[in-house]
């Protein structure tokens, strides 16, 4: 599984991975910032942007793709930050490679099973299709009735490319994608707690990650640190972009001094 990614800058190795339905375009400005003080990977994870599409859609299975990605590239260890089906896959691959991981920022997700949520981008995906239409701006009034927030679809449409006919496709994986959503929102598991540094990041008017969640994520991650971004829900490198980015510049810079190496 040789995953697409965009590297920039130079320094300490940062990873950053997207979440369901999303791509390493999601990084691009906050990657422009991260590379003054890290060289950054922002990958694609299987079944998204530009990388391989897979029937296995699990977090064991992308946990593997970024240890073959490491291999590949010559990393031996790595800052690695995800957020949402990210983080999960950062929490997994920690788990599985705690040596190669030397620190996590797991944005707005915890490691339990989550029940689905994603109903209206889910029945949009699977009712409107996309060789239909013209332009980006019909399909995007096709989903309005499904999706109520101008902001989703415009998510959704940056996944929007041209087919070999010159027709509008899903780059992601949707058949894979909706078939594996309920693998997508299953819990983390891992064999022994992570004794890694990793810090938790919420969105101050999120309910993926809650204060009830804090106990569960300190059993496998006995280092875990919580922050809280004001103003932000789930999209926080989106909705508080400012203080996501001194968050995990404050983060990382403390683990660095703690352990210089």
């Amino acid at each position: 599984m040789h995953l697409h990614y965009r590297q920039y800058g130079s320094g300490p190795v940062l990873i950053l991975l997207h979440g369901l339905f999303g791509s390493l375009n999601n990084w691009h400005s906050h990657a422009l910032a991260f590379a003054d003080r890290f060289t950054v990977f922002a990958v694609d994870q299987r079944n998204h942007g530009a990388s391989p599409h897979d029937p296995v859609s699990s977090y064991p299975a992308m946990a593997e793709d970024l240890r073959e990605f490491m291999d590949v590239h010559g990393i031996d260890e790595a800052f690695l930050l995800g957020h949402s089906m990210g983080g999960k896959t950062v929490m997994q691959f920690a788990g599985m490679y705690p040596k190669r991981a030397g620190a996590l920022v797991v944005v707005d997700i915890a490691p339990r099973r989550y029940p689905p949520r994603h109903e209206e981008i889910l029945n949009a995906l699977m009712s409107v299709d996309p060789r239909d239409f013209a332009t980006r701006e019909e399909i995007d009034r096709a989903m309005a009735p499904i999706i109520e927030k101008p902001a989703a679809r415009r998510f959704l449409t940056t996944n929007l490319v041209r087919d070999a006919e010159g027709r509008f496709a899903w780059r992601m994986n949707v058949p894979v994608l909706i078939a594996s959503y309920e693998q997508l929102g299953a819990e983390i598991k891992l064999a022994a707690p992570y004794p890694g540094p990793a810090l938790y990041m919420r969105g101050e008017f999120s309910s993926f990650l809650l204060p009830d969640d804090e106990e569960d994520i300190r059993r496998l991650f006995p280092a875990a640190e919580f922050v809280t971004i004001p103003g932000a829900g789930h999209w926080v490198p989106a909705d508080s972009p400012r203080s996501f980015q001194e968050s995990v510049f404050a983060f990382l810079e403390d683990v660095q001094r703690r352990d210089p190496a």
